[in-house]
């Protein structure tokens, strides 16, 4: 599978600055809308992209298909390291100056300033949840680009030696599996699983999801934590601490849990598609492999990934447009998984044989399918730091499931639902 590490980290940083500039973003972006129609005939003009990380690197040869076929465009691609992405899109839309399109990890700190989606670009065949990532306040501002989810990977002769000769597919099944990893196996531990700190909510809300748990509402306008469907999920997640099965001083590094994993000292866990990269290129042939998140009353993973936006103040929106249709179409988006190993958003591109043979990534489509992502508001993350710090306190047993939801509860009441 070719795959690469995706920039999570990065995004996460992203997004912690964005909250820090939130005032001025919000201020600076009240241009008033511009009508996002496409017209007919090849793109024309200048397109200017900014794209962040491996993105940004690869996509001037890329888009080199789309300037022949559209020889009247240039496309001007700037990549920009993502620890200054923040910095210079804050600048950019206060200034006015901005590019035409931009790959975007969600943001909805920047949404005055996105321009809506035309009804040139379809977004109904890609997945739900992707699509969902850039719909805020109810307007579709952002089209999925590339996605990532989350499933289990594990160590198939590990589990045969533990006597599993297929995969876990209950929460009971995946806590006696990771037990049985130990006793039967010889592992250190059984799975490797978020104790807290940076990022642990958004990492293990698979299980309050799969649990029907909801994070607001049926209005969408207050938090929903306090739930049984949180409680029920925290203390499962809890179970595997207190069995000794999991280890809450794990080292959070993704070298370690790749070392961790090759060397057998922790053969399961949940994680990306960029595993699959890190594992193949530290290790080849590796007994792997992976499948949908076991499930309670779903199997619900969270979807991630970059989406493109074109900004209200474009000066050429409409080429930019007809860049954002192009990169969206199923034939570009399997190139574009060959270039970068980035998951097609549109789900056709994955009956391509590229895609469809590959065994590694089967899991990925089928979790794609029922992956969700959380609100796209500015104060997600502000709870999710809040809901880090109560996961280890749970795990670290300073307080139960119960006083802890209520904490996040209270604290995510006060933070609000802008």
């Amino acid at each position: 599978m070719k795959t690469k590490l995706l920039a999570a980290s990065a995004i996460a940083i992203a997004a912690t600055l964005a909250l820090s500039g939130c005032g001025r973003a919000d201020s600076a972006a009240e241009a008033p809308d511009k009508t996002s129609v496409l017209s007919d005939g090849p793109a024309t003009g200048t397109v200017k992209m900014w794209a962040m990380g491996t993105e940004g690197e690869l996509l001037p040869d890329f888009v080199k298909a789309f300037e022949e076929a559209n020889p009247e465009v240039a496309v001007e691609v700037t990549a920009i390291p993502w620890d200054s992405a923040l910095q210079k899109f804050q600048t950019a839309i206060a200034s006015g100056n901005v590019p035409d399109v931009a790959m975007m990890p969600g943001l909805p700190i920047f949404k005055n300033a996105y321009a809506p989606v035309p009804d040139g670009i379809d977004v109904s065949g890609m997945f739900e949840g992707s699509v969902a990532t850039g719909n805020m306040d109810g307007a579709q501002l952002q089209v999925p680009w590339y996605v990532d989810t989350r499933v289990l990977y594990y160590r198939t002769d590990l589990a045969e030696q533990a006597g599993w000769t297929s995969a876990p597919s209950t929460w009971d099944e995946l806590h006696q599996f990771a037990g049985d990893m130990q006793k039967k196996a010889g592992a250190e531990w059984g799975i490797r699983l978020p104790a807290g700190g940076p990022g642990s909510f958004q990492n293990t809300l698979w299980m309050p999801w799969s649990a029907g748990g909801e994070l607001m509402d049926d209005g969408q306008d207050e938090w929903s934590l306090d739930t049984s469907e949180f409680a029920a999920a925290y203390e499962y997640l809890k179970s595997f601490f207190t069995d000794g099965i999991a280890n809450p001083n794990a080292d959070p590094a993704p070298a370690a849990a790749v070392n961790d994993f090759i060397s057998g000292a922790n053969p399961a866990l949940i994680t990306g598609p960029f595993f699959a990269g890190l594992l193949n290129g530290a290790a080849k042939d590796l007994p792997y492999a992976t499948t949908v998140l076991p499930a309670d009353e779903s199997s619900t993973s969270f979807v991630g990934g970059a989406n493109l936006v074109v900004f209200k103040e474009a000066a050429n929106s409409d080429a930019g447009w007809k860049l954002v249709r192009w990169l969206s179409e199923p034939e570009t988006q399997v190139a574009w998984y060959e270039a970068s190993g980035d998951l097609p958003a549109v789900q056709s591109a994955w009956e391509d044989p590229v895609l469809k043979d590959d065994d590694t990534l089967a899991a990925f489509g089928e979790q794609l399918q029922t992956a969700k992502s959380p609100p796209q508001i500015v104060s997600f993350d502000k709870v999710g730091d809040e809901g880090d710090a109560v996961i280890e306190q749970i795990i670290r047993g300073t307080v139960t499931v119960e006083d802890g939801l209520a904490s996040l509860q209270k604290r995510a009441d006060e933070i609000g639902t802008e």
